[in-house]
């Protein structure tokens, strides 16, 4: 079964890569950054600080190069006359057979004409120059961001397994710019990048959709696809991509497991029978489902964690610490913290346990 995904793994990199080989404005729309959160008003008054700057510059240009400039009168050019210059030069008003004179007649084209000429501008031609600006400044950021972007976790799927995940790693302290998100719908995507999530546009099971979302520098891939056959390729497209990064993911049924093993998956939730165990419980024990619930939720109440042990616990039991712990991480494998084997601390354990939320001291 295996060998049989792999070459559709192949197949499916048949288009290969595209993507990572088109121009940065043609990614634009595929990889999607957050927008910037700034008013109008801010937005105005940036426009409005760059018009001020070029238009002092180049009137100050013209100044120090004055006499090399005809002027209609017999008079040497003063800097109300370079304004005057600079401001109908930039504004592409030309010259006709009607030319201000007069100091007043200048400052008057200054200060009154040309802002009204300018706002004109912004009503014909404004919305085609928004277009061009954002497109380009999309594309610069989506470089820089490809440039940059290390140790982040890559979410496969944004439906509502997905969006749980996101939850869950927020809440949990991880920063939405450290997570992006991909899949095939582009409403999801919207509602994703609507709150602060890099998003990317393209089937996971693609190995140069998975380069955009810069997999080979992930830290974490969870899979969380709507059903096993994609998440089988989508892990084993992310497992060549990042050998290193840890993969998690999510499948309806159990039988399906040793795929997402043979794949390379690291851990594997079977939804269906998550779902289904809670079911049961809550029939007979409610409260325990509910208190399941609040461990499951990070942001409130009580949740598992993880933390490095500190200095003051190496060579205590971690069944007689503060925090009621409830496992021992030795050398990456986790051991209940009834077994006998963990005793006591170690230097370089880690403490899987129950903390409030918002507690500081999570790592």
């Amino acid at each position: 079964m295996l060998p049989r995904v792999r070459s559709l793994v192949r197949k499916s990199r048949a288009p290969a890569e595209s993507l990572t080989e088109r121009p940065l404005y043609a990614l634009v729309g595929v990889v999607t950054m957050p927008k910037l959160k700034r008013s109008p008003v801010q937005a105005i008054t940036r426009r409005i600080a760059g018009a001020i700057v070029a238009l002092v510059l180049t009137s100050t240009l013209v100044y120090f190069d004055r006499d090399g400039y005809s002027n209609s009168t017999v008079e040497p050019l003063t800097y109300l006359d370079c304004l005057y210059y600079a401001t109908v030069s930039l504004s592409t008003t030309g010259y006709g057979d009607i030319a201000p004179l007069t100091p007043f007649a200048r400052a008057t084209n200054i200060f009154v004409i040309t802002p009204l000429r300018v706002m004109f501008f912004i009503l014909l031609i404004g919305t085609t120059l928004e277009v061009l600006t954002e497109t380009s400044r999309q594309a610069w950021r989506i470089q820089r961001w490809r440039q940059q972007v290390r140790n982040h976790t890559i979410v496969v799927g944004y439906g509502t397994k997905g969006r749980t995940a996101v939850d869950a790693m927020i809440g949990d302290g991880v920063r939405p710019s450290e997570i992006v998100v991909v899949d095939t719908e582009q409403s999801v995507l919207d509602h994703a990048q609507s709150r602060g999530l890099v998003t990317v546009h393209g089937s996971a099971t693609r190995s140069d959709v998975l380069k955009l979302a810069g997999a080979p520098h992930a830290a974490a891939i969870v899979v969380a696809t709507n059903r096993d056959d994609s998440a089988v390729l989508a892990t084993l497209t992310a497992r060549e991509l990042a050998p290193r990064a840890k993969i998690v993911a999510s499948i309806r049924e159990a039988e399906n497991t040793h795929l997402l093993k043979q794949s390379g998956a690291d851990s594997v939730v079977v939804s269906s029978e998550t779902a289904g165990r809670l079911l049961g419980i809550a029939t007979t024990t409610p409260n325990v489902v509910e208190m399941i619930e609040d461990l499951l939720t990070p942001e409130v109440g009580f949740a598992i964690a993880e933390r490095p042990v500190s200095r003051e616990e190496v060579g205590g039991s971690p069944r007689q610490l503060r925090d009621i712990v409830l496992g021992v991480v030795r050398a990456g494998r986790l051991t209940r913290v009834d077994d006998p084997s963990v005793g006591t601390v170690e230097k370089n354990d880690r403490l899987l346990y129950i903390r409030r939320a918002h507690d500081d001291r999570r790592q």
